[in-house]
């Protein structure tokens, strides 16, 4: 279960010679607890991948909804660009729908903060749950 090269000294070279002994079957030999780790964490940056495209989107259309006066292109630009990308995200995981209403609770949490930094329209203005 060693490794010559530490997971912690060069995760660079431990991971190319992780994946090696796995596409080579020598799986007494690779490090399956820090594997597993490593695997989990993947799936846990895709869900903060949600969560910050998410964010972004409702924040755009936060603004757009609350500032008619100031819409702009960049924001319009924004919001179609998010759409497309989680669109991706998801496509290429699908199984992020079934943590959505708990992911776009989150990210408009973090949307209504910000809105009100970016806007100085106190955050109390805006529903308090995602619309």
């Amino acid at each position: 279960m060693g490794s010559a090269t530490g997971y912690d000294q060069d995760f660079f070279a431990w991971a190319d010679e992780q994946a090696g002994l796995l596409r080579a079957g020598r799986l007494a030999e690779a490090d399956i607890v820090h594997i597993a780790d490593e695997i989990e964490s993947m799936g846990k940056s895709e869900k903060r991948e949600l969560v910050s495209r998410l964010t972004v989107l409702l924040l755009h259309l936060l603004k757009w909804r609350f500032q008619p006066a100031l819409r702009s292109h960049s924001w319009r630009n924004s919001v179609r660009v998010q759409r497309i990308t989680l669109a991706s995200l998801i496509r290429d995981n699908p199984s992020l729908m079934s943590v959505r209403p708990d992911t776009v609770a989150e990210a408009y949490r973090i949307a209504r903060i910000e809105a009100e930094g970016e806007t100085g329209i106190p955050e109390a203005t805006f529903p308090p749950v995602c619309p």
